[in-house]
């Protein structure tokens, strides 16, 4: 897989969650803080303030996409003198959203004001597995709504938005899928947007640092070299090596072993996998030599930490 594609894979944990809710104004919702959780609000219809501790409110109008990489929390409201009555909602829970837009006889809440459709959506990361590309991200990515510069993330929009609002045959294996697709045009759109001379966002659009990720992504058990990757982007050892550690902040072996130990905790924790392959797959000929380095970065042996998986 390609470096996003691989990143994204090892991180989730879980099923993606998502919901479509209409709230009619007046109306406000909290979302609360979950450290190694990433939830994503799309404006369908009609318009809402994003409010967050510390920053004055913002507004979101139709087809805005907002981000938070950070698992923060924040509120969204018809008007920014709206408060929430409801308890905040959590990642794991978004269905919760659903009791709280209607009254309890079932009609809508507020006083049939104006009616604000969004979509939500969360994914539970694993907090020992989370990437530094993710930490690179700003607090908030708000992607405007001049969808007609991404098309494709529009397309991915509309798309979950139907299937949300009627389910048919093949729903439930349709949604995962959307959501997945959803976050990676949002990351995509998020490195983009992200301006720096050094991180994961340059990196990845670094021609010679992004061949020699992927070439480490690609077989992280191949006996890579500083002057092996140096080849595989075309530079000679230590230009490359310094450039490498310039964007993505670590060293290119550094890298590598930390890539390794995170790719052996996804197997261990996703498959039943003998720990002498799981070594031999990131690697490791011997599987005295992975535990230590397994017990070095995580601090408990593999075994036992598939036990407590």
């Amino acid at each position: 897989m390609d470096v996003l594609s691989d990143v994204l894979a090892v991180m989730r944990t879980g099923q993606p969650r998502s919901v479509q809710v209409t709230w009619h104004a007046p109306w406000a919702q909290r979302f609360a803080p979950v450290p190694g959780a990433v939830g994503f609000q799309v404006i369908l219809q009609g318009a809402c303030w994003l409010i967050r501790p510390g920053d004055d409110p913002l507004p979101l109008a139709a087809g805005d996409v907002v981000f938070r990489p950070h698992g923060q929390g924040h509120a969204l409201a018809d008007s920014p003198s709206t408060r929430s009555t409801a308890p905040a909602c959590r990642p794991d829970d978004l269905a919760v959203l659903r009791r709280y837009a209607v009254d309890t006889d079932g009609t809508p809440s507020g006083t049939g004001g104006p009616a604000t459709v969004i979509l939500c959506g969360a994914y539970e990361l694993d907090p020992a597995l989370i990437h530094p590309l993710l930490h690179d991200l700003p607090e908030l990515v708000l992607i405007p709504a001049h969808l007609d510069q991404r098309p494709e993330l529009r397309a991915t929009v509309d798309l979950l938005a139907t299937e949300l609002a009627r389910p048919r045959l093949g729903t439930d294996a349709l949604i995962p899928a959307l959501l997945d697709t959803l976050l990676l045009y949002i990351l995509r759109s998020g490195l983009r947007d992200t301006p720096r001379a050094t991180g994961w966002a340059a990196a990845l659009n670094d021609p010679a640092t992004a061949t020699a990720l992927q070439a480490m992504h690609n077989d992280p058990a191949r006996p890579w070299t500083v002057a092996a990757l140096a080849a595989e982007a075309r530079l000679s050892r230590a230009p490359f090596a310094r450039r490498f550690a310039a964007l993505v902040g670590r060293p290119p072996l550094t890298y590598l072993t930390w890539w390794r130990m995170t790719t052996a905790a996804r197997l261990l924790r996703q498959t039943d996998a003998p720990l002498s392959t799981i070594a031999g797959q990131v690697g490791y000929t011997s599987e005295f030599a992975f535990a230590n380095a397994f017990k070095r970065r995580y601090g408990t042996a593999p075994g036992r930490y598939r036990r407590q998986g």
